[in-house]
């Protein structure tokens, strides 16, 4: 993989508490800050792409109406519920 440079800005508390979690851990912050900054692109791209996939679902007709929806999470809750409680 290789790496590139970025500049960012960040409040001075962040890069207060971002000092203290290097120093505790024995890390750098530059390696922090990117640790944490690929994990928040990695976790928001997962969602762009997850809402792109459903709207592309949801134009060409692969749905499930919400009451169908709402009968089936009923079911499985009540099902639960009665394991719970010993009545299954």
């Amino acid at each position: 993989m290789t790496a590139s440079t970025m500049t960012i800005r960040v409040s001075s508390e962040t890069k207060l508490k971002l000092g203290r979690i290097a120093a505790d851990t024995k890390r750098s912050k530059a390696f922090l800050a990117a640790a944490a900054v690929s994990a928040y692109v990695d976790r928001e791209f997962d969602i762009v792409e997850g809402i792109k996939h459903a709207m592309e679902d949801a134009a060409a007709g692969r749905v499930v109406p919400h009451d169908e929806a709402m009968a089936e999470i009923d079911a499985m809750i009540e099902a639960a519920e009665a394991r719970g409680s010993g009545k299954a």
